[in-house]
């Protein structure tokens, strides 16, 4: 019989429905439950018994002995070895009141999980006994001593920290103990804490002389440098909080931020002052503006700043479709960082390696973490954190004892094979940490900690160390000054195993939405049962475990996290529902395959329905790349639930889509290998022959990961640029048979157009690849063909020229293969910049026209000078390596060659040193003509 509990009865109500509905169920007592199993035909399971699995029975007749003529009859207690239901309740009327016996199946239930629940019922008839009155919501349930356990005995958390302190305090305070010790390192340059902590001095007077004082915003849109870190500090020691703007998120979507935190200041460079559309504010590049700034005093700042003033404005996912601001105070960052220094531990020998946007909070441990207590943080440079292979190398050549990521950070490391990879102290966080993963860490870490917490609870909230010997992978104990609660819906405290949502309080709360007092008023609350106490509301299923740690169990809400990002389906579907020819649409997160978590849009189109290309390009103008769906599937219409509503359940895997098209199949072994390579990669079990891999939701880390399958399959080395080449297995079959190696030439076909207009050709970055031109390339005037210039190489020899006439002068040559003659159209990011600048000024030397010259993000030669402190620390020359061939084949990796070549070509042209190169050393033209494109 079903109980109905909408509406939250009173108890007595309730007691007269059941009494009604339990009269009316007697007509019925002489059916036999197998009729009704045949009759109803519920889906059966072998786990638990049809239609019901909890059993409660009341014997209100005599238990006691009878005595009949010749006969008596005395009850005897049977001992049950199994149980027929999950759980049974069966009560006995006595002389001395009632007696009640459980039943349980010991597969669910361990014997402390029924005593708790026998102390559970107890205090639920006594409160039933005491008002029946009451809503079956307020009826208690824990008893005293459980109710004390949850609150205090798990939530003694109170510890001292530096509660009248500022994040930069901690951090002057350091530099006053170890001046001369290393405190960061980018690339090949370095700052002691001494000189880190004079240049944002500087930065920070320059700050407060355009008026920035407490709770003034200013925005830091930096590429990942060491300039990156002053700006930060610099904001914080002038009084300000930092707005972090990632420079590679959509135009609009920074601009959506920068109107909403209404910032009247921007710290940026020269190379990304563009990226903003529309901003009228004040704009400092500290690249070309620092020899004014560094007039400024280089002492400590006073400031009239509290802990309980803003420190940053992190933005995050919003349903509505914008990004929402969580305002942080220092008081909580403070608290975090000096009990993130106890567990997991950091002390001054520690090195760690930090690979995090500073757009995603989780770069606040990262950055200050280390600069407060004398240890060294790396700063990974942004292309190198993407490439599992750079990353191994370059933790490697760090010596980091430490490093924090999400899981697909961590799976990309496993996936490079990091058997080399030292003893490290792992901490996952971000997105739940699978238990295949964490059994990969726990063979290369020193110790693996799991941490959890959201962005309005200032980064990590519970820490948890994962042992060799795990069962489950909780998400722990709360940290220092920090509570949690599991609520039910009705503000409740849950039992012990019982699920709710997770509550945080303490220290560590955010302040609120920026703008938003709304959703803060929806999300910031006041414990029901103290009134005293301000709770997060974070939409996070879970529950207390026996030994006080507790599980997250998912999410409650529409909202996801993907490889680290907290995303907001809604916002997706909000700019993909805004697409004229997309009548409604559904976005998910499914998890096909154990660990590869991916977002799938499903949608209805109005009448011709758009391409899947056209989808991708039009949210690519509006969401950063990580709220790109992997796969876009296009049905007639949607399933729906009984009630009317979209059965998100029922929604069709991508590769059932797959299915209903043409599959060609393979038609040899070497196709039916490939073909299973890109199965296992891409999660698929049907693909067509002529399938792109990029159509399929392939991306640059799982191209790493199929090329190593193809290496290991068939012990042939492929660049990743052959994808573009041959993005199908029918195409990259024919690659893997051919007797020449022209798939190793420079030039890489990026798009196909009309061959009478002049190609594009955009030069390689750091790492000597041209896969990250792609996007770019597809967003350009549709019948221009686009190439990719890569390093010249060679299986067996990473690359092939190492000195830059040489490699200019095969550039070129490769151009005119193509084009023998100008226009010319040359451009490049980066590194790529400055050698496409070289490439212009040679064939204009050659009498060629260079109309359009494309700089991006690169060094601006004719703005150099020995005083820019960007370009101080870098004092090795290219001279340094140049020639040594038998050095470069010994270094098997093209990007760690490509990178520590490409960074002495910087240093050489930003010391002004190129005219003492060893071999065809020149004087660089820094003429300018043509049109040079800046953009961030």
């Amino acid at each position: 019989m079903r109980t109905n509990l909408e509406d939250n009865p009173r108890f007595d109500e309730l007691l007269a429905q059941v009494k009604q509905m339990t009269l009316d169920a007697y007509a019925h007592q002489d059916v036999p439950f197998d009729k009704l199993v045949e009759v109803l035909q519920p889906e059966r399971s072998l786990s638990h018994n049809p239609l019901f699995q909890v059993m409660f029975i009341l014997q209100n007749g005599s238990a006691t002995a009878k005595q009949m003529s010749d006969v008596t009859l005395t009850p005897l207690a049977v001992e049950q070895v199994t149980a027929q239901f999950d759980l049974t309740l069966s009560m006995e009327q006595t002389s001395e009141g009632l007696t009640g016996f459980w039943q349980y199946n010991s597969d669910l239930f361990e014997p402390q999980t029924m005593e708790r629940m026998t102390g559970h019922f107890q205090v639920l008839l006594e409160a039933i006994a005491s008002c029946p009155e009451q809503t079956v919501s307020s009826l208690p349930l824990l008893t005293v001593q459980e109710r004390h356990q949850l609150l205090v005995e798990w939530n003694d958390t109170h510890r001292a920290y530096g509660q009248e302190q500022c994040i930069h305090q901690l951090f002057e305070a350091q530099v006053a103990l170890t001046p001369d010790q290393i405190a960061v390192v980018f690339e090949n340059q370095q700052l002691t804490y001494q000189e880190l902590n004079l240049k944002a001095n500087q930065l920070a007077r320059y700050l407060q002389q355009l008026g920035v004082t407490p709770e003034t915003l200013v925005g830091v849109s930096l590429d990942r440098s060491l300039e990156m870190l002053i700006a930060l500090l610099a904001v914080l020691k002038a009084g300000g909080a930092y707005v972090p703007l990632d420079p590679h998120y959509p135009p609009d979507r920074l601009a959506l931020m920068v109107e909403d935190s209404g910032l009247a200041i921007l710290l940026t460079q020269e190379a990304n002052a563009k990226v903003i559309p529309d901003y009228h504010g004040q704009t400092i590049c500290l690249d070309t503006q620092w020899s004014e700034i560094a007039l400024g005093g280089g002492d400590n700042l006073n400031t009239s700043l509290k802990p309980d003033n803003l420190a940053y404005i992190i933005y995050t996912s919003g349903s509505t479709g914008k990004p929402k601001g969580v305002q942080l105070e220092h008081r909580g960052v403070v608290n975090f960082l000096q009990s993130m220094q106890t567990e997991p531990g950091m002390n001054e020998q520690d090195i760690l390696l930090a690979v995090t946007s500073i757009s995603f909070d989780i770069a606040v441990l990262e950055l200050f973490l280390p600069i407060i207590i004398g240890a060294k943080v790396i700063i990974a440079p942004q292309p190198v954190t993407a490439d599992g292979h750079q990353l191994l190398a370059l933790m490697l050549r760090s010596q980091a004892t430490m490093m924090q990521a999400t899981p697909a950070t961590w799976r990309m490391l496993a996936a490079a094979r990091w058997s080399e990879m030292p003893p490290l102290k792992m901490l996952c966080g971000g997105e739940p940490l699978p238990h295949d993963l964490a059994q990969l860490m726990l063979q290369k870490c020193s110790s693996l900690w799991n941490v959890y917490g959201p962005t309005e609870a200032t980064v990590w909230a519970t820490v948890h160390e994962v042992k060799p010997d795990f069962n489950s992978i909780p998400i722990g104990h709360p940290l220092a000054n920090t509570q949690v609660r599991i609520l039910d819906t009705y503000g409740q405290l849950v039992p012990i195993g019982v699920s709710g949502e997770i509550h945080l309080g303490g220290v560590q709360l955010a302040r609120g939405y920026l703008n938003r007092p709304d959703l803060t008023a929806e999300k910031f609350i006041f414990n029901p049962s103290n009134q005293s106490e301000r709770l997060y509301k974070t939409g996070d299923l879970g529950r207390y475990l026996t030994d006080g740690s507790v599980e997250c169990l998912g999410r409650i809400d529409n909202q996801v996290k993907i490889r680290g990002f907290r995303i907001e389906l809604g916002e997706i579907e909000a700019n993909l529902g805004s697409h004229a020819l997309v009548s409604s649409c559904v976005v998910v997160a499914r998890e096909d395959v154990t660990g590869d978590k991916r977002l799938v849009a499903y949608l209805i189109a109005n009448h011709n329905a758009p391409s899947i290309k056209e989808l991708r390009q039009f949210l690519e103008l509006s969401l950063p790349h990580y709220m790109i769906p992997s796969h876009f599937v296009i049905l007639d219409k949607f399933p729906l639930t009984p009630n009317g509503k979209i059965d998100r359940r029922a929604l069709p895997a991508p590769d059932e889509q797959l299915k209903s098209t043409v599959i060609i199949p393979p038609r040899n072994e070497r196709e039916q290998q490939l073909a299973e390579i890109w199965q296992s990669v891409l999660h698929l079990e049907s693909i067509s022959i002529d399938d792109n891999f990029f159509e399929l939701g392939g991306h640059s880390l799982l191209a790493v990961q199929l090329f190593d399958k193809i290496e290991q399959t068939f012990g042939k080395k492929l660049p990743l640029a052959t994808l573009f080449q041959a993005p199908t297995i029918a195409k990259l079959a024919e690659i893997l048979v051919a007797r020449d190696t022209n798939f190793w030439n420079s030039l890489v076909l990026l798009k196909p157009g009309n061959l009478n207009l002049a190609p594009l050709f955009l030069v390689h970055d750091a790492d000597g690849e041209t896969m990250l031109y792609s996007g770019l390339a597809n967003q350009l005037d549709s019948e221009r063909p686009v190439y990719g210039i890569r390093p010249a190489s060679q299986e067996d020899c990473p690359i092939i020229h190492t000195r830059i006439t040489d490699m200019v002068q095969h550039y070129i040559s490769e151009i005119r293969k193509v084009q023998p003659q100008g226009p010319y159209l040359v451009g490049g990011l980066c590194c790529g910049g400055v050698l496409a600048f070289e490439i212009a000024c040679q064939l204009q030397a050659q009498g060629e026209q260079v109309p359009f010259l494309g700089i991006i993000d690169a060094i601006d030669v004719k703005e150099l000078n020995l005083d820019n402190f960007v370009m101080q620390n870098r004092l090795t020359g290219l001279a340094k390596i140049l020639g040594t061939q038998s050095g470069v084949r010994e270094k098997r990796s093209l990007g760690y060659m490509i990178t520590t070549i490409i960074d002495n070509m910087k240093t050489s042209w930003s010391m002004k040193l190129t005219s003492e190169l060893k071999e065809g050393s020149k004087n660089y033209s820094l003429c300018c003509f043509g049109i040079i494109l800046t953009v961030g």
